[in-house]
């Protein structure tokens, strides 16, 4: 089978679509033919050198998320899942490839009526954003700023956000992805713009976030942070700028409930319980990612390099 590996640290260049046997599924797991692998800003992180802290020894397949078919089982694996479609997650790698081996408790059955591309692109991206709404609360008549709101997971967080009554303010850089929250029905800022944030606060009627999504980190991550109201709530998921750390004084004094992505994440069972509603949710059109950039195998340092350089917008994927 091909796969794109990793063999050393480094940039996008450093991934090479290889010749390897096909793995064989062990007890407990299934072996899925894959359609579409998930990108999401991780696998960036970990191909730089971040594997290392995770314990993951080189050369390891690149990717963690897949949608594709069934094509064996594992020992004590009900043979039914062989020819089903699903989406399952891999662990931290193994999706970028035309066969990967999944643990079965993460694996959720598709049903006829949702594509593999939308499957995948939910995979990771629509659990978090299911999550991160979960932990922080967030109901009508709340007040959220999503920083870095169009990326794959920021374009499913202000859908469920609006679902839920929320008033929204996306914040993104550069016209294409402001028009881009717009079109999801936010209001766009540009956090690239000094004052952004008085804009921010502004289209929320003059009054200071109740929440706070953080999406990008760096600057405009401790921008908006400076403006959450007293007694907010808040999530740092992304790091593309560097993460959120707000200072714990401040946060004590300010009475604010601060969780980075580790707080948020979950069990098998609770995986499996998100994608589940992530599923049903875009069968009811209750909300869709937004799936711009589509590569196949070989090109999985572009993927990258667009996550990377955030010329990217919406949703990326590999086809195997």
């Amino acid at each position: 089978m091909r796969a794109v590996v990793v063999r050393e640290y480094g940039g996008p260049d450093v991934l090479e679509v290889e010749e390897l046997p096909d793995p064989e599924p062990e007890p407990d797991q299934l072996l899925v033919d894959v359609s579409v692998a998930d990108v999401i800003y991780l696998d960036t992180m970990l191909r730089q050198g971040g594997a290392a802290e995770w314990g993951m020894p080189l050369p390891y397949v690149a990717g963690g998320a897949v949608a594709g078919t069934v094509r064996s089982v594992g020992p004590g694996v009900d043979g039914s899942w062989v020819g089903r479609r699903v989406v399952a997650r891999s662990g931290t790698q193994g999706g970028y490839a035309e066969r990967v081996t999944v643990p079965v408790e993460t694996a959720y059955a598709l049903p006829d009526d949702v594509a593999d591309e939308d499957a995948a692109a939910l995979s990771r991206d629509g659990v978090t954003a299911l999550r991160l709404v979960e932990v922080t609360r967030v109901e009508r008549g709340d007040r959220v700023i999503v920083n870095a709101a169009t990326g794959g997971a920021g374009a499913l967080i202000v859908q469920l956000l609006l679902a839920r009554g929320a008033a929204v303010v996306g914040a993104a850089r550069g016209e294409r992805k402001l028009a881009l929250v717009r079109e999801l029905g936010a209001e766009a800022v540009d956090y690239s713009v000094p004052g952004w944030t008085d804009k921010a606060v502004a289209a929320l009627g003059g009054l200071a976030p109740t929440v706070l999504l953080d999406g990008a980190g760096g600057t405009p991550g401790q921008e908006a942070f400076a403006v959450l109201g007293d007694g907010g709530r808040l999530v740092a998921y992304g790091a593309a700028g560097g993460f959120l750390e707000p200072d714990p004084e401040e946060v004590r004094r300010r009475r604010l409930e601060v969780q980075g992505i580790t707080g948020a994440q979950l069990a098998p069972d609770g995986i499996r319980r998100l994608t589940a509603e992530a599923v049903q949710r875009r069968r009811a059109a209750e909300w869709a990612p937004v799936i711009k950039q589509r590569y196949p195998l070989e090109r999985a340092a572009d993927a990258h390099r667009g996550l990377e350089d955030r010329s990217a917008i919406g949703k990326t994927l590999l086809l195997a």
